[in-house]
């Protein structure tokens, strides 16, 4: 097991920077999530870590060791790729051991480990297989296995389930949740799918342009994200935004979007940043999930009715999403069931301002951070 660390690391692809400028530290064991739109250099951080990448500037340590010029091979790492790279003509005994027999290991501890490895994922029936006779989950739990088997210091995932229908990837990003609580080694994994981010990361790191955008436990960069961005990409559907004035208004302070008006709370209005745009343009976001139809509206929020009119709607079973319009502007609702709408009526809908989010237009940055 080991620490990672990236130590203002820049990779330059001729005029274009992948990665600009990345400090981040992985702690010895941890699951660190690498998440951001493609384009935003998330599996090119993770290839420089493995080696497969030369850095522009900046330095990477896995431990305490400086890791800038040694070669992949020796950096004590294991990568499982999006693609399965398994070898059609072995078995999946001999794709598991290939690596072991290169580096010479003995043949008993090679026995062991990818009986180890098959148990751990549940394919020790299969080893005899080719891959060709495998399912999509089980290639992919072979291209695991084969990293297990080496027992790295730190595993790198590049997007191993991007292949997997919908049900299956379910089923292994718990698969490989279990695999970091049962050998307790780092784990560096890289995606597009903030939903897949926010289940299995114990912190995730937000990309953009190759920017670090933010760092924190899925928790906090959904209750508190730390700009626009951010607060945009985690969370599904997508945090609702419109552009606002803030008012001070009949001893309050007020968001006023020229359709609907709804009051800032007072733990928010107190805030300095806050103060300091009054008068002034903001951002005004708040989530679907916080906003709820009167009736089922839960007991003890601060409350702030506003009037849409009913543009779609989709029942999931357990909740449906209402697509509403307000002056032309069109935001998402996600309410109760049990709600009864009917699409080109009006309806009224209350806003959670307990979970209100504002931002600065210019910089993009949170108010109430």
């Amino acid at each position: 097991m080991a620490s990672v660390t990236y130590d203002q690391v820049t990779k330059r692809f001729g005029d274009v920077v992948a990665v600009n400028n990345l400090a981040l530290e992985v702690e010895d064991g941890e699951f660190l999530v690498l998440v951001g739109p493609s384009g935003c250099g998330k599996s090119t951080a993770l290839r420089c870590l493995a080696g497969l990448e030369e850095l522009t500037d900046g330095d990477i340590y896995i431990g305490d060791r400086l890791v800038n010029d040694v070669p992949p091979k020796d950096r004590d790492i294991a990568m499982v790729f999006q693609s399965y790279a398994l070898y059609p003509h072995m078995s999946v005994y001999d794709n598991m051991a290939f690596g072991l027999k290169l580096r010479k290991t003995p043949s008993n501890v090679i026995e062991d480990r990818v009986q180890d490895a098959g148990r751990i994922l549940g394919i020790e029936q299969l080893l005899d297989r080719k891959p060709k006779q495998l399912s999509g989950g089980q290639r992919q739990r072979v291209a695991l296995g084969r990293a297990i088997v080496r027992e790295p210091a730190v595993f790198l995932l590049d997007e191993p389930l991007s292949n997997l229908d919908a049900k299956l990837r379910v089923q292994t990003r718990a698969e490989v949740s279990k695999l970091h609580q049962r050998l307790a080694t780092t784990f560096i994994y890289v995606t597009h799918d903030q939903v897949e981010a926010m289940t299995m990361g114990s912190r995730i790191a937000v990309l953009k342009d190759g920017i670090l955008q933010q760092l924190d436990t899925p928790q906090n960069l959904y209750d508190s994200p730390g700009n626009l961005f951010v607060a945009g990409f985690i969370g599904s559907p997508a945090m609702n935004f419109f552009d606002v004035t803030l008012v001070k208004d009949d001893g309050g302070t007020w968001i006023d979007s020229g359709t609907f008006r709804v009051q800032v709370p007072e733990k928010y209005a107190e805030e300095p940043r806050v103060k300091n745009h009054l008068g002034e343009e903001v951002i005004f976001g708040i989530r679907p999930e916080d906003i709820h139809h009167p009736e089922f509206a839960s007991p003890g929020i601060i409350a702030a009715p506003v009037e849409a009119e009913v543009d779609v709607t989709e029942l999931m079973g357990n909740e449906i999403f209402l697509y509403l319009l307000t002056g032309g502007r069109s935001f998402i609702a996600r309410v109760d069931p049990r709600t009864q709408v009917t699409i080109g009526n009006d309806v009224q809908v209350v806003m959670n301002m307990d979970n209100m989010h504002l931002f600065n237009p210019q910089s993009e940055e949170s108010l109430v951070v």
